[in-house]
């Protein structure tokens, strides 16, 4: 790749889909980072972006009171123990495939960054733009119904519209070719 591109920091923000690594591919094949400088303490990068689901949204579970007059907000720290280790696994996966879709375009160590939260990956991906000065957010759209749509909402909808920086949704049925 070479450096005559005028981005410090693009974040591509990877879910596991294919849409995501689709969006991945895409940024890098057509986004260019500034040469870094010498002066600068900060190389441009390509900053891959995952949101992991609190435990709690995670397994789709608000358990309710036990019958017969049990306690009802009794946290069982194994359950949940056990939902992060596989939100670990989940988040290691989703970004073990990201980097090896990386290592196909010869960039550099210092060229991608990986960062991982925990939260509403609408807001916290608004927030990460914000927080860590990205010039342009790259990600897919898993074209969802519009059924599906009401009741989950989009996140590109969402950061198309809140992200303070530009955003490029890429499509499920866009080609991830270079743009001539």
């Amino acid at each position: 790749m070479s450096g005559d591109g005028n981005l410090n920091r693009v974040l591509v923000s990877v879910d596991g889909s294919e849409e995501s690594m689709k969006a991945l591919r895409w940024a890098l094949n057509n986004l260019k980072l500034r040469s870094p400088t010498s002066d600068s303490t900060d190389d441009p990068s390509f900053i891959i972006f995952h949101v992991q689901s609190p435990p709690s949204i995670a397994t789709g579970l608000n358990p309710g009171a036990i019958p017969f007059g049990g306690p009802s907000d009794i946290e069982v720290p194994a359950f949940t123990a056990a939902i992060e280790a596989h939100q670990e696994r989940i988040t290691r996966a989703v970004l073990d495939h990201a980097l090896g879709i990386c290592s196909q375009f010869n960039l550099g160590q210092s060229q991608v960054r990986t960062h991982v939260v925990v939260g509403d990956p609408k807001e916290k991906i608004c927030e990460a733009v914000q927080d860590l000065h990205a010039d342009v957010l790259v990600m897919g759209s898993r074209a969802f119904g519009p059924i599906k749509r009401m009741f989950l909402g989009s996140v590109s909808n969402y950061c198309a519209h809140h992200a303070p920086c530009p955003v490029i949704i890429i499509k499920e049925n866009d080609s991830v070719n270079k743009i001539n």
